[in-house]
C-alpha cells in the first residue's frame, strides 16, 4: 500500500551524497555551535603545537647551555599550554556532546512525527520492532558519525595541521621524508571503510529482527508457556544472537585492521627521521633541540593519525545507520490529506457506500462492488460470516484505507477530499482489538477526547458500566493498567474502550463486535448505555451474536465482499434466506449453552 517499499535492500550511497544529506538536514540547525567547537578545537591544537615547539627551547637553552632564567619562563609556558589544551578541550567536548545529543532528540522526534501520519498498512508490513530499532540502534550510530567525524575532522586535523607546521618549520627537509610513507595508508583504510558500512548494515537489520523477536515471545508468553515452546523460541533467540556475535566480531576484525598498518607506516617514518634526522645532528646541520622539536611533534601527531585512521570505520558505521533513517523518511503515506481538502461540516453523520471495490492484496479482493447505506441517525448492523469483509467496511470510512474504486461519503462528501482532523473528530471507533496503553486508567480513557475534566471521564465509565470496578481497583483511575491492559480482565478492557469511545461523543459511532468480551450482565448495561449513546447517532454495528442487533433499523448481510441482503431483522426473517439460516443457526448452538447454564446447580 505504501509508494515504496522500505523492506527492499536499499541502495548503497555514497558517502558524499549521505553526508551531504546528513550537514543538510542534521547538522545546520548548530552551525553556530559547532563554529564554538572549531574554534576551542583550534586553540586545543595551537596549544598541542605549542608544547611541541616548547621543546627547542628546553633541550638547547635549559639543557645544553643550563640557562636557569629561561627554565623558568620556559616551565610556566609549558603549564599554561597543557591549561589552555585543557580547558579548549573540555569546552569542545561538551559542545560536540550538546550538537550529537540534539541530533537525536530531533530525529527521534521527526521520525516519529513521519511514522504517526503513516498509513495502517504500512504498520501491518512492518514489524515494530524493526520500526523501534530505527529510533535506537540507527539514529545513536548516526549521532556517533556526525559526532566523531566534527571531531576528528576538527580536533584531530587541526593538531595534525599545527604540529606539521612545527616540524617543517623546525626541519622541512625531514619533513618531507617522515610524511612520505603515509599516503600509502589512505587506499586500505577506504577500503575498510566500504567493508565496515556492509557489516554495519547487516548487523543493524539483525538487530531489528532480535528486537521484533523479543518484542513478539514478552507479549506473546503465555502462549509461548501454554504450548511448552519455551524450548523452541530459545532456539530461535540464539540463532539470532549467533548472528549478531558473528557480525560483530567481523566489524572489530576490520576495525582492528586500521592499528597494524597505521602502526607499520608509524614506526617506518619515526625509524627513518631517528636514522636521517640523528645523522643531521651528528653532522652539525641541525641543532638537537630543532630535531627534539620535531620528533615530539611527529609522536604527538602519531595519535591523531592514527584516529584519523580509525575515523572512517566510524563514520561508515553512523551513515550505515543514517542511510536506514533516510530511507524510512522517504517512504510516503500512502494515505495522504488532499491538498484541497475541506472539513467535514456538523451534518447528521450520514454514511453511504457506492460501488465500493477495494483488495489488502492485489487480486484477492475483500470488496467486490459493495453499495449499502448507513442513514443519519439510524442504527445499521453488519453480520456475515468471518472474513465476509464486515471490519474493512468500518476500516475505510475513517480512511484507514482507501478504497480500490467507488466512494465512501459522509453526508454526501467524500471522505478522500475531508480533512484527518475533521474525518476523524466525526468517528469514534470501538474494535473487538482493545488498544490500552501503559497509563492509569483516567488517562486512557481520556484518550477519547483531550482536556476532558475527571467528571467527564467518570461519567463515560458510568455509561460504559466500567465505573464501578474502576473503583476497586487498587489506585480507582489513578491505577496503571499495564502494557495493553494486561492488569485487567478482557470485560475489563472492553469497557474501558467503550467509556473511551463514550467520552469522544463523535456523529458516527464504529462498534466493531464492542459487546464481544462481556459477560451478560456487563453487555445487558453497556447495551443500554450503547442504546443512549445511539439516540440521534449514526451508528453501524458488527455483531458475531445477531440477537444484539435484533432491535437494528437495518441490517446488512456481508457475505464474500457483497451485500447479498438487507432490511429488518423481521424482514429478513420473513425472506427465509442467508440472515434467517444464520440467526436459526446461531440459536441452535446457543439454546443447548443457555439451557444447561440454566440447569446448573447455584
Amino acid at each position: 500500500m505504501t509508494e515504496v517499499d522500505e523492506n527492499e535492500r536499499p541502495k548503497h550511497l555514497s558517502t558524499r551524497v549521505l553526508m551531504t544529506r546528513l550537514v543538510r538536514e542534521c547538522v545546520r540547525p548548530y552551525v553556530g555551535w559547532i563554529c564554538l567547537a572549531v574554534v576551542c578545537m583550534a586553540v586545543m591544537a595551537g596549544a598541542t603545537a605549542l608544547s611541541a615547539w616548547l621543546m627547542k627551547p628546553v633541550v638547547n637553552d635549559v639543557f645544553i647551555d643550563k640557562n636557569r632564567e629561561i627554565l623558568w619562563l620556559v616551565g610556566g609556558a609549558v603549564l599554561a599550554t597543557f591549561a589552555m589544551k585543557g580547558i579548549a578541550n573540555y569546552a569542545q567536548a561538551v559542545l560536540m556532546s550538546f550538537v550529537g545529543m540534539r541530533i537525536i532528540a530531533d530525529n527521534q522526534n521527526r521520525l516519529y512525527a513521519h511514522l504517526a501520519h503513516m498509513d495502517i498498512a504500512f504498520f501491518n508490513e512492518r514489524p515494530t520492532g524493526k520500526l523501534i530499532s530505527r529510533f535506537t540502534v540507527d539514529i545513536n550510530q548516526m549521532r556517533a558519525a556526525v559526532s566523531n567525524a566534527l571531531t576528528g575532522f576538527g580536533k584531530d586535523l587541526l593538531s595534525i595541521v599545527g604540529l606539521v607546521t612545527v616540524m617543517f618549520v623546525q626541519d622541512w627537509q625531514l619533513a618531507l621524508i617522515a610524511f612520505f610513507v603515509f599516503p600509502l595508508a589512505v587506499i586500505p583504510i577506504v577500503r575498510l571503510g566500504r567493508r565496515m558500512r556492509a557489516v554495519t548494515a547487516d548487523t543493524q537489520e539483525e538487530m531489528g529482527q532480535f528486537t521484533t523477536l523479543l518484542q513478539q515471545t514478552f507479549q506473546g508468553i503465555r502462549v509461548v508457556k501454554a504450548y511448552a515452546m519455551e524450548g523452541y523460541e530459545k532456539g530461535r533467540i540464539a540463532g539470532i544472537v549467533e548472528r549478531l556475535f558473528q557480525l560483530s566480531f567481523r566489524s572489530a576484525r576490520i576495525r582492528a585492521l586500521a592499528s597494524p598498518i597505521m602502526e607499520t607506516l608509524g614506526g617506518l617514518a619515526v625509524a627513518i627521521v631517528v636514522v636521517y634526522g640523528g645523522s643531521r645532528v651528528i653532522d652539525d646541520a641541525t641543532d638537537p633541540g630543532a630535531f627534539f622539536s620535531f620528533i615530539t611533534a611527529l609522536l604527538l601527531a602519531y595519535e591523531p593519525m592514527k584516529r584519523l585512521a580509525n575515523l572512517n570505520a566510524t563514520l561508515q558505521e553512523g551513515l550505515a545507520g543514517a542511510q536506514r533513517l533516510f530511507d524510512l523518511l522517504d517512504v510516503a503515506p500512502a494515505i495522504r490529506e488532499a491538498p484541497d481538502a475541506r472539513p467535514l461540516g456538523a451534518g447528521p453523520g450520514a454514511v453511504r457506500l457506492d460501488d465500493v471495490r477495494f483488495a489488502y492484496v492485489t487480486g484477492r479482493p475483500a470488496l467486490n462492488g459493495v453499495t449499502l447505506e448507513v442513514p443519519a441517525g439510524k442504527t445499521v448492523a453488519l453480520v456475515g460470516p468471518s472474513g465476509a469483509g464486515k471490519s474493512t467496511i468500518l476500516n475505510l470510512i475513517p480512511r484507514f484505507y482507501d478504497v480500490g474504486s467507488g466512494s465512501v461519503t459522509i453526508d454526501g462528501m467524500d471522505v478522500a477530499g475531508l480533512t484527518f482532523a475533521s474525518l476523524h473528530a466525526a468517528t469514534a471507533l470501538v474494535s473487538q482489538e482493545i488498544t490500552l496503553f501503559d497509563d492509569t486508567v483516567s488517562a486512557n480513557i481520556a484518550y477519547g477526547r483531550a482536556g476532558a475534566s475527571h467528571e467527564e471521564i467518570t461519567d463515560a465509565a458510568r455509561h460504559a458500566a466500567a465505573h464501578d470496578f474502576i473503583l476497586d481497583l487498587p489506585e480507582g483511575y489513578a491505577t496503571v493498567v499495564g502494557e495493553q491492559g494486561v492488569k485487567l480482565s478482557g470485560g475489563q478492557r472492553q469497557r474501558l474502550a467503550i467509556a473511551r469511545a463514550m467520552l469522544k461523543n463523535a456523529p458516527v459511532l464504529l462498534l466493531d463486535e464492542a459487546t464481544s468480551a462481556l459477560d451478560t450482565e456487563s453487555e445487558r448495561q453497556v447495551q443500554a448505555a450503547l442504546g443512549k449513546l445511539m439516540e440521534g447517532r449514526t451508528t453501524l454495528v458488527i455483531a458475531h451474536r445477531l440477537s444484539t442487533v435484533v432491535g437494528a433499523d437495518l441490517i446488512h448481510v456481508i457475505d464474500a465482499g457483497r451485500v447479498i441482503e438487507s432490511g429488518t431483522h423481521a424482514e429478513l426473517m420473513a425472506r427465509n434466506a442467508a440472515y434467517a439460516r444464520l440467526y436459526r443457526l446461531q440459536f441452535a448452538e446457543e439454546a443447548p449453552a443457555l439451557d444447561a447454564a440454566q440447569a446448573a446447580p447455584a
